[in-house]
């Protein structure tokens, strides 16, 4: 689906999409143009198992890329394929974790626990109540970590 059907009526898209990509290239981010959203349910699921292996962070940096950077479809089964490989996970494991959808269960649980906290839009960021959802600027995320008494992590 175009972003334009996905968003018409309801946001400024062109600003919305001018500001990302200020803010990503502020933040060092990767962020390319990109007009559609591809169903990442699938991609999710393979998240998990990526987790499963120690690998969890690693893949999601590359489904974020190959999304946000490369507008890569991250719903279709050759793609997914494609990343875990390009991460040396075993790719025959990975076509059955996603044709069996043996990861079904944990996502729907994070879901589930998502929409009962009230998360409506990704990303949110929920501390001691408060939300921010978006791509927030620096200060926003800064002060919801103050007004949280969130400590900083010593080096």
């Amino acid at each position: 689906m175009t972003l334009q059907e996905l968003f018409k009526g309801r946001i400024d898209l062109e600003s919305v999409m001018a500001r990302l990509v200020r803010v990503a290239r502020e933040e060092g981010l990767p962020f390319g143009h990109r007009d559609k959203t591809y169903n990442s349910r699938l991609a999710q699921e393979l998240g998990k198992w990526a987790e499963s292996k120690g690998r969890g962070q690693a893949y999601h940096d590359a489904v974020f890329r190959a999304y946000f950077a490369e507008d890569r479809n991250i719903g279709k089964l050759s793609e997914l394929l494609a990343l875990a490989g390009s991460l040396s996970l075993p790719v025959e494991e990975a076509r059955k974790v996603l044709e069996e959808r043996s990861f079904k269960d944990l996502v729907d649980a994070d879901w589930q626990r998502s929409h009962g906290m009230g998360v409506q839009a990704v990303p949110t960021f929920l501390l001691n109540g408060q939300f921010l959802v978006g791509a927030v600027p620096y200060e926003a995320m800064e002060k919801l970590l103050i007004d949280g008494r969130v400590s900083k992590r010593q080096q």
